[in-house]
């Protein structure tokens, strides 16, 4: 196998955890008002008060708001959401260099060849099994980059950066 071949396997364990999963990518749709024009006015006239509650709901009590209600994925990373860019290089036992793109989406790191979790403090960890080469790797994200380390079997090592796109 190849340098190169040999350190797309370490990203590529970024992406692994046993099955593939493929990104559905986002779908459209807009909220509010969706007639806005670049000089900022509009022609509706808007009402003039909201509508008073009755005293009944006046007095109801709020809901609490979960994670769940908030958005938040099962790993509670809904503010790593998004697509991302990964860039490794090999510091012991190769040295190539290999990028690769992924999404993150309610907490699941997901590229085109598998997914890995992301905890809501933003560690991930991963490990796979690619050409017979056992590949383990873990970082962190945080805010709108990351960073950790890989380590191969046949004895290459390396780090990768990870930055939001």
């Amino acid at each position: 196998m190849s340098f190169r071949s040999g350190l797309m396997t370490c990203a590529a364990v970024l992406f692994l955890s046993g099955s593939a999963a493929f990104a559905q990518g986002a779908t459209g749709g807009s909220l509010g008002n969706d007639s806005k024009t670049l000089s900022g006015s509009s022609p509706e006239a808007r009402s003039a008060a909201p509508a008073q509650r009755e005293s009944s709901e006046r007095r109801a009590p709020r809901r609490q708001t979960t994670s769940r209600n908030r958005g938040e994925g099962a790993g509670g990373s809904g503010n790593f959401d998004g697509a991302w860019s990964i860039s490794s290089v090999g510091t012991s036992g190769c040295s190539d260099t290999f990028t690769e793109s992924f999404v993150v989406s309610n907490g699941r790191m997901i590229g085109k060849d598998g997914s890995a979790p992301v905890s809501a403090n933003g560690t991930v960890r991963g490990s796979g099994n690619y050409s017979g080469i056992r590949v383990t790797s873990q970082g962190r994200l945080s805010g709108r980059t990351g960073s950790g380390v890989f380590q191969r079997s046949d004895g290459c090592s390396g780090r990768w950066v990870a930055s939001k796109q």
